[in-house]
């Protein structure tokens, strides 16, 4: 007899709201939304979705995630705590379970005197996202200390990768199509008190350098080699640029936040507006050389008196992909006035 994902009626929710499960809070229903309440559920859940042909998607904390507004066909699986949430400590080793929060293992860590992972602190999102991202920064990745990884794989088999079967990458991993379900980390002795230390100062130089009270994804671009994305962004004249109620953060320009409203249109379009600004020749052109470059445009034009100049703020205006916008900047050209103007949406 062929099962049926209405078994799991305790745990099922039909086309359910996906947008409060995310840190962006925006997007589209799920077709199906199930939270299981452990492993064995999760593997039974996944059986049966794979028995009737039904898409599955894993929804982890959902902090690097953008849901479209049409939303998901398929089932949508929760697996973030309480589920796959086991933390157990042998040595120098940690074991977490895939849904486990990041921010936790980074405390139970730090409070068994293990070092290594208070780098991550601040970095959102569950243990099995960040392995399959290979979340880090200017200190290390995860991926560095993995010692072994149990996955569920396509084929619904469970299965340990450890050794030559890990693989890693700037914000990658051999593990995208596969389902974490623990993560073992190799640490090392540390004190306690030096780690909490380090946490705190790590946390404050985050919060000081990115949006961590909005509403974001996280950081929208990988940085190109050697290059900010957030740095890129800015000198391209986007911080701060708005798409209905989703605008690039004025603290880090490569974090998308969002205010109540916002739909992940707005997200998807500013997303777009800003790798359309992206050109590929300008990949290898350093930092330091952009910034000097900005700079000299702003004495120049600071100084100039050959002409009238007209001074826009893009901000809330696309004269690019927008007819109205470009119109209304024809409109300020032709009735510009004295020798410098300015000229901002709202103003």
């Amino acid at each position: 007899m062929t099962r049926s994902i209405e078994e799991f009626s305790e745990i099922l929710q039909r086309e359910a709201s996906l947008a409060p499960l995310t840190w962006l809070r925006v997007g589209g229903p799920a077709e199906y939304l199930l939270t299981p309440r452990n492993e064995a559920e999760l593997l039974d859940v996944l059986h049966v979705c794979r028995a009737q042909g039904i898409p599955v998607h894993i929804l982890g904390s959902g902090s690097n995630l953008l849901v479209r507004d049409a939303g998901v066909r398929g089932a949508v699986i929760r697996v973030t705590e309480p589920v796959l949430a086991e933390i157990s400590i042998s040595d120098t080793q940690v074991t977490a379970g895939g849904g486990t929060l990041l921010s936790r293992l980074v405390t139970e860590a730090a409070r068994a005197g293990l070092g290594g992972v208070e780098h991550l602190v601040g970095i959102p999102g569950t243990v099995g996202g960040a392995v399959v991202g290979n979340s880090g920064g200017r200190q290390g990745d995860i991926g560095q200390l993995v010692q072994s990884i149990r996955v569920l794989t396509q084929d619904g088999e469970v299965a340990v990768r450890r050794g030559d079967e890990l693989s890693f990458a700037y914000r990658r991993s051999s593990f995208q199509d596969a389902l974490v379900l623990s993560v073992t980390l190799q640490l090392q002795r540390d004190d306690s008190e030096e780690l909490t230390r380090r946490m705190r100062k790590n946390w404050i130089m985050k919060r000081s350098t990115q949006p961590l009270a909005d509403q974001s994804a996280g950081c929208i671009f990988r940085n190109p080699r050697g290059l900010s994305a957030g740095a890129l962004i800015e000198q391209s004249g986007l911080k701060n640029a708005a798409s209905g109620k989703a605008r690039v953060s004025e603290r880090h320009a490569n974090f998308i936040v969002t205010e109540a409203g916002a739909t992940a249109t707005d997200v998807e379009e500013l997303i777009e507006r800003i790798r359309k600004r992206g050109i590929e020749m300008e990949g290898g052109i350093s930092e330091n050389y952009l910034r000097a470059l900005v700079d000299q445009y702003s004495r120049y034009f600071h100084d100039y008196d050959a002409a009238p100049i007209l001074i826009v703020n893009t901000e809330r205006l696309n004269p690019v992909d927008n007819e109205d916008d470009f119109q209304m900047l024809l409109r300020q050209l032709a009735d510009l006035r004295g020798r410098r103007s300015f000229f901002s949406v709202g103003q």
